[in-house]
């Protein structure tokens, strides 16, 4: 009987499944794929317009997540590589439902309004518009929206220190600054990503007090703190996250300020990149175990990055293009 037990605990133990984020590579763009233990699925963004993008998420998601369909499709906001591959992607696997943060605010320009039109032609009848506070239906996991369309989350946290050093820039007009930006929490393991959240919008959310609190894994806001127009110090040293994930491109992201910043989080334990970062040295970059994807654009052969997540907070990175992988656990 003891023995029949033993073998049960060990079949139900090897059946576990663990939660999966897959960082995708939309070379600078964002696409990242998140799959729970239940099997249902969250796509933040799609990447850039045409199909080269759309495919690479396609290949992940039916053969390395084994999807038969994207179950929610979250747009952050509606610049062009971060939804532009939604119209190919709907081509090739069906989407469910369509979440972003409401109309997007840039469509004067021709090219702009053809994106948002193609948008909402494929989401019409299956989309909603998330406010700060409400929820993803994800069964096992939580999550929690923290920005949308220039809102953030207005009250709780613990006073910021960093703060006092907290210095704005002008205000960001553009739909980086209305990103829908969410946290996810499985556990003692967290996540954040904020698409493409600019400076000031940063500051809202963490000064005085740090709203979102302390993460484990970080999405580096703005492909790396593009242009350094994100990125703010007391933000990100104030999230505290143990693990950064950069999902950068060649030359898009990821630049010497952005890496310094990153390198001064408390605690930090290991940044990873979807590209090695080509404008700057290697001092700002990562290791080569931990960089997916080392060529130009032109010679990419988009790797990506995974982690996976279990429900006692260990986790594992593991990078594509070499196998190297690396197990943490949730502080």
């Amino acid at each position: 009987m003891l023995k029949i037990l033993f073998l049960l605990a060990a079949a139900t133990l090897s059946a576990q499944k663990t939660l999966d984020i897959y960082w995708i590579d939309a070379e600078g763009g964002a696409a990242t794929l998140i799959v729970t233990p239940s099997g249902q699925s969250l796509l933040a963004d799609t990447g850039n317009p045409g199909d080269r993008d759309a495919q690479r998420i396609y290949e992940v998601a039916t053969k390395q997540a084994h999807l038969s369909k994207i179950d929610y499709l979250l747009t952050t906001h509606f610049h062009s590589d971060h939804v532009g591959g939604a119209p190919a992607l709907a081509k090739l696997i069906p989407i469910g439902a369509y979440l972003d943060h409401g109309d997007s605010v840039e469509t004067k320009n021709l090219a702009d309004a053809q994106r948002w039109e193609a948008y909402k032609a494929i989401a019409t009848g299956h989309r909603k518009s998330l406010a700060v506070g409400d929820k993803v239906p994800l069964k096992g996991v939580r999550v929690d929206i923290v920005t949308s369309n220039g809102d953030v989350l207005a009250k709780g946290g613990e006073a910021n220190s960093y703060c006092a050093s907290a210095a704005k820039k002008d205000p960001d007009p553009t739909e980086n600054a209305r990103s829908l930006g969410f946290k996810l929490t499985y556990g003692k393991f967290t996540f954040l990503d904020l698409g493409d959240l600019t400076w000031n919008k940063e500051l809202e959310l963490s000064c005085p007090q740090n709203k979102v609190g302390q993460v484990t894994l970080f999405q580096a806001t703005h492909h790396g703190f593009y242009n350094d127009n994100s990125g703010a110090p007391p933000h990100v040293w104030a999230i505290h996250p143990q693990v950064v994930i950069v999902n950068n491109g060649p030359r898009k992201g990821l630049g010497a300020n952005a890496w310094d910043t990153i390198a001064k989080i408390p605690g930090l334990e290991d940044t990873w990149q979807v590209h090695l970062s080509l404008a700057t040295d290697a001092a700002h970059n990562t290791s080569e175990q931990k960089i997916a994807n080392s060529e130009p654009t032109t010679e990419c052969k988009g790797s990506f990055l995974k982690a996976s997540i279990s429900s006692d907070g260990k986790y594992t990175i593991t990078n594509s293009r070499n196998g190297f992988s690396k197990s943490y656990a949730a502080r």
